[in-house]
Formats: structure tokens, C-alpha cells, sequence
């Protein structure tokens, strides 16, 4: 009979109920014919690079200063400006003319004051005043904290927090001038790996949570 083998972890005994984290189970029986069951708490996420760069962005904006709700904004128009920048060299978006600088965008639907410009990995995020607060300018409109929010659980589901959590730490080991600085270098470190041709548009890569608390030290 073939021996059962068992990672050496933590055992837990007659666990009931649903898990209090997003964990993998490995369970098996003793000679004795006690049940034990061995919790791993999963640390990889199959998953792209836009909503690992929409939270990455966001947590940035968010120890940097802006209000959650306004970084999650943020953190959807950096990822989307930065998937189009990518689409561009791929030659699946039309290279743009050379305009120069480019003015401020018009302002949308939604907007109750002046539009103000926000550097934040690099790209320049443009954010407008609304009755709700302050909200990032994504493809000519209002983003809104609250797609933002379910994209991201559509994307991580159980893992979100994990995922948050790991980033935060990252991105509290660095001041947050020094942090904004980095953030986009940080997050090229640890984001999924993919193709860099077309095959990797929009493709899955891992997400590695034991390497992002490894970056940060902890």
C-alpha cells in the first residue's frame, strides 16, 4: 500500500464550517484514525496584468494620500492608460499623432469644478471634482469607485484582501514621494508574467503573494 504523504505544517482537527481564509486542504487519516486536515493558505493567483496594476495603483494612491474611493479611480485610468500604451506597440491601437502636449481633457458629464492633473506611476491621471468627491477621468468619463471595487473582486474573488493586504505592506516600506517614484518599477518585479507579444494580450499569468511579502521584507 502506497504511503500518504503530508506537507509538515500545522495540523487542525475535525475542522467544520466554511474557511476563514482562502485556503487549500490536504487532508488525510493516522494510523490511529484520527482525521486531520493540513491548511495551506494559497499564496498564487492565476490571474492578468490590468486588475493587478488597477490595485497596485490604487494602493499607491492611496499611501500616497488620496481618499479610497478617489485611488481606486486612479488606479483604473493608470491601468487602462498603460494597457493602451501597451496596445499601441503591439500595433493593435493605431499609433497616435504627435500633438505635443496635450490639453487638459474636456470636461465630463459628472464634473462640478476644475480638472486637476495627478502623477502617478508615471502616467498623468486626470481627476475632477463631483458631488461624490474626487474622481479619476477614465476614457472621457467619471470612473466610479464602486465598478472599480467589483471589477476587482470579479478578478482576485476570494483572494482580494490577501492580495491588498501584501500590497499595502509593499508599498508601506517606502516615504510616498519615494514610493510614487517606484511603484511602477515595484510592481514590474512582481506582476503575473506573461508573453511580450501578442499572445500575451490579455493573457493569465501568477501572481505570487510570497514574493510581494519578500519585496517588502516582512
Amino acid at each position: 500500500m502506497p504511503k500518504e504523504i503530508y506537507p509538515i505544517l500545522r495540523p487542525k482537527r475535525n475542522l467544520g464550517g466554511a474557511d476563514e481564509w482562502p485556503l487549500l486542504a490536504v487532508g488525510g487519516r493516522s494510523r490511529a484514525g484520527t482525521v486531520w486536515s493540513y491548511h495551506l493558505q494559497m499564496t498564487t493567483i492565476r490571474i492578468n496584468r490590468a486588475p493587478v496594476l488597477t490595485l497596485w495603483a490604487a494602493v499607491v494612491a492611496e499611501q500616497i494620500g488620496l481618499p479610497r474611493d478617489t485611488a481606486l479611480t486612479a488606479g483604473e485610468a493608470v491601468a487602462g492608460m498603460t494597457a493602451h500604451a501597451k496596445g499601441v506597440r503591439l500595433g493593435i491601437y493605431a499609433q497616435p499623432a504627435d500633438m505635443g502636449i496635450l490639453p487638459a481633457p474636456p470636461k465630463p458629464e459628472g464634473a462640478t469644478g476644475r480638472i486637476k492633473e495627478f502623477m502617478l506611476l508615471g502616467r498623468m491621471v486626470h481627476i475632477a471634482d463631483t458631488k461624490d468627491g474626487h474622481r479619476a477621468i477614465n476614457k472621457g468619463e467619471i470612473a466610479k469607485p464602486e465598478a472599480v471595487n467589483k471589477y476587482l473582486e470579479s478578478r482576485f474573488g476570494d483572494q482580494l484582501d490577501a492580495a491588498r493586504s501584501a500590497m499595502e505592506a509593499l508599498a508601506a516600506t517606502l516615504p510616498p514621494s519615494e514610493l510614487n517614484a517606484k511603484a511602477f518599477h515595484l510592481y514590474e518585479q512582481f506582476r503575473p508574467e506573461v508573453p511580450s507579444d501578442e499572445k500575451g494580450w490579455g493573457a493569465k499569468g501568477v501572481l505570487d503573494l510570497a514574493r510581494l511579502h519578500k519585496l517588502a521584507g516582512s
